[in-house]
């Protein structure tokens, strides 16, 4: 949804998406900003505050906002990703313990009441005083779906991350169907063509070369310039490589760009080396002609507010110009009611 704005409600475009990673509150506001026409951040606040959309872990164990359904229905299918996370993560230090009794006392604390996890650490340090306070509260996290409560997530508001679990919020249980074909066939309705190392780089999940063969009947493949095979729907849409792209901002760790593990074809190698902190947190970026041409951050002061745009290379005219009007209207999107607004270009490309 990046070539062209589309017509459809938020919760469509998330679902198309199979969530989007969230663990900057904002972010997917951005996000659904660049892909919708007239979408507006009351659309998505009031989904949040309604609980038609939610935020907890899942793809790669990361918070992803997905739709109440989507919660209900992908956590058993990436439970395995999180249980592998936690143990690499914390098993050392709650070796010994039973981690189905911290999981089954952590859902009892926070069902009675929210907590974060720092509280939750606390209160189950209680009961288990020779663990790690924090490693019991993320084993929880990874045992047990918590989903974040409002205000968490709503544009404009503000509160800690509070969690309880997905099933007393939705008021509904967790799904029975573990198998991950479904999640394979939305991930190539969203993101194809691609890789079986693509979609394993995406969810998280290990060993999906023989899911994939068993499918493949039902798929189409291709090669890519490098000769790896890429997998795709039949009737999958798929733009002539010649189709122009107009700008675009998307905000941190957006989907686009997580998506695949082979990530050349939005980011070149050396860019991506700037992108991405420390291999891992993806920056605010921009693209031109569908590849990330810099990275953008709003600055705000005594009233006023700035968009800052970094360019990792020079930009030709057209481009800067095209930049520069969709920036405005990001700014009119992020700060409507602020009218000393400023676009600046900064860095050694400026």
């Amino acid at each position: 949804m990046l070539l062209q704005r589309t017509k459809r409600p938020a919760t469509d475009a998330i679902e198309h998406l199979v969530g989007m990673q969230a663990q900057v509150p904002n972010a997917p506001y951005i996000g659904l900003w660049s892909r919708l026409q007239k979408f507006t951040t009351d659309e998505l606040a009031e989904l949040v505050s309604g609980r038609r959309v939610v935020r907890l872990a899942l793809m790669r164990s990361t918070i992803h906002l997905v739709s109440a359904r989507d919660c209900l229905a992908l956590r058993p299918v990436l439970q395995p990703v999180l249980t592998r996370a936690a143990k690499g993560w914390f098993g050392k230090k709650l070796a010994g313990i039973d981690t189905a009794r911290v999981a089954a006392a952590g859902r009892k604390l926070v069902d009675k009441k929210a907590h974060t996890f720092s509280e939750l650490g606390v209160a189950l340090n209680k009961r288990f005083p020779s663990c790690d306070a924090s490693a019991l509260a993320q084993t929880v996290r990874a045992l047990v779906p918590l989903v974040q409560m409002p205000p968490r997530g709503v544009w404009g508001s503000s509160g800690p991350a509070a969690h309880t679990s997905a099933e007393a919020f939705l008021n509904a249980p967790l799904g029975v169907d573990s198998s991950p074909d479904p999640l394979v066939l939305r991930y190539l309705a969203a993101f194809g063509p691609a890789s079986v190392m693509d979609i394993q780089a995406w969810s998280g999940l290990t060993r999906m070369r023989d899911i994939v063969e068993r499918m493949r009947p039902a798929l189409v493949t291709f090669r890519d310039e490098y000769g790896k095979e890429l997998f795709d729907l039949p009737d999958a849409p798929r733009p002539d490589p010649d189709v122009s792209s107009q700008p675009r901002f998307l905000p941190d760790f957006d989907n686009a760009i997580l998506a695949h593990a082979d990530r050349r074809r939005i980011v070149g190698d050396e860019d991506r080396k700037r992108l991405m902190i420390n291999g891992s947190s993806v920056m605010s970026a921009f693209l031109i002609d569908g590849m990330v041409a810099g990275t953008w951050r709003i600055a705000r002061d005594r009233g006023a507010v700035d968009l800052l745009i970094e360019p990792y290379h020079k930009l030709a005219k057209q481009d800067r110009t095209a930049l520069a009007e969709e920036g405005n209207r990001l700014l009119a999107f992020v700060a409507p009611n602020v009218d000393e607004q400023d676009i600046r270009f900064i860095g050694s490309y400026a």
